[in-house]
């Protein structure tokens, strides 16, 4: 290519980012860093380039078409990353036995994949992961939702920007069969769930007939796809299933960090078809002008695709393109200064609610607060505490409760402090 004919922009897909571009992603990248911080979540990362094995372990061989796949000088099949999931499930079965879970790991990657692009959509992207493996309760789910939103503050959105909508796959699963619907049918109903407001019935019904259901079972899917809240789903699987409880337990749980109000259940919210095993979600701006802010949800899989121990986890990715189209339209914004963190740890589930609203009430006012997902005794939590460098930790008993009065402990000094819930 001649000096006159070369083109100064950068392959299609792929973005320059000049300084005075810099300051919004400077701003992304600073929320998702102190949200991160402020829920206890450790940073990692990643070689950039993977084994295109290890992506078709999870994504199969039709992976090959939707990534920069080549060989390098000695013949090794490799890619550029897609995604950040399987370098996480490789480092961390790398280290299984030696690790310490549940762990809350963070990360914010250059990820690329060649596909279409449409608005909101690249070839290149920076994503901020959250990951929580080996914590089975929906506490995993509620602490990954509530470092979003801390983020999603810290840019400047308020409550009313935004909505985070959650779906159990699990729960659709059983609806399915209390509806004689073979399991054989399931992925076709889970694509049917996923084009509802995109495709009238007609179209969506179309979909199903063709892989195979008879009109009965049809309108038995297309009835599924009209259910609009859990009162609704209960009547399908009844009040004592399990995966209407989990979610019911999650909004409970989202209700004590103080953002119920941005949480609402959406059957259609199904994400992919096999990764994802029990609760999910996204999140959409309040307009739904946008595509996604952000999605995930839990996955009992990703260890054992890759040669490791079953594990199950919690997982979400937050694009930088899509919060960077919504901020364009805001107002310049600002990150908040980081604080100083605490740890917060109680001894019973019963002072879980008090633990989790302890912490709420401290992130709202700005502070890192790394909430323990189980009840622990207190020397493990406060030596887990003083290993994360927490600057003080609060541990809450039942006697604490009864009080109403938490002992605040400084981890440099050993010094400790009496405080009502109600002041801190």
């Amino acid at each position: 290519m001649s000096e006159r004919s070369m083109s100064y922009q950068p392959p299609r897909g792929m973005r320059d980012f000049y300084p005075e571009d810099m300051a919004l992603r400077d701003a992304i990248f600073d929320a998702w860093i102190a949200a991160s911080r402020q829920h206890g979540f450790a940073r990692y990362d990643s070689c950039v380039v993977e084994s295109l094995a290890l992506l078709k372990r999870k994504g199969g061989e039709e992976i090959v078409d939707q990534i920069y796949a080549f060989k390098d000088k000695s013949g090794r099949d490799l890619a550029l990353r897609p995604e950040m999931t399987p370098s996480l499930a490789r480092m961390i079965a790398a280290r299984q036995n030696g690790l310490t879970f549940p762990l809350k790991w963070s990360t914010i990657a250059q990820c690329f994949r060649y596909e279409r692009m449409t608005k909101g959509r690249r070839r290149e992207h920076y994503q901020w992961n959250l990951d929580v493996v080996g914590e089975d309760s929906v506490a995993a789910e509620a602490e990954v939702l509530s470092a979003a939103v801390s983020a999603l503050k810290l840019m400047g959105l308020k409550r009313t920007d935004f909505k985070i909508l959650v779906n159990n796959r699990a729960l659709v699963a059983d609806m399915l069969e209390q509806a004689n619907i073979e399991h054989q049918h399931h992925a076709s109903v889970f694509l049917a769930l996923d084009k509802r407001g995109k495709l009238d019935d007609d179209k969506v019904a179309e979909l199903l007939e063709a892989d195979g259901l008879d009109k009965k079972a049809i309108s038995a899917a297309l009835g599924i796809t009209g259910v609009n809240s859990l009162d609704g789903a209960a009547q399908v699987v009844g009040q004592t299933n399990s995966a209407l409880t989990r979610l019911r337990d999650l909004l409970e749980l989202c209700r004590h960090y103080g953002f119920e109000d941005a949480i609402q259940f959406d059957i259609s919210v199904v994400r992919g078809l096999d990764y994802y095993t029990g609760i999910v979600f996204e999140a959409f701006d309040a307009q739904r002008q946008f595509r996604a802010i952000f999605g995930g949800g839990r996955y009992d899989n990703l260890l054992a695709n890759v040669g490791g121990k079953p594990m199950s986890g919690v997982g979400m990715g937050f694009g930088d393109v899509v919060i960077a189209e919504v901020l364009a339209a805001m107002p310049p914004v600002h990150p908040d200064p980081e604080p100083l963190g605490t740890a917060v740890g109680f001894l019973e589930e019963a002072q879980r609610s008090t633990a989790t609203s302890v912490a709420a009430t401290l992130r709202s006012r700005g502070q890192n607060v790394d909430l323990a997902l189980q009840p622990q005794k207190a020397k493990p939590f406060f030596s887990r505490a003083a290993k994360n460098r927490r600057a003080e930790a609060i541990f809450i008993g039942p006697d604490d409760v009864a009080k109403h009065k938490v002992r605040v402990k400084d981890l440099a000094t050993r010094q400790e402090r009496e405080a009502e819930i109600d002041d801190l």
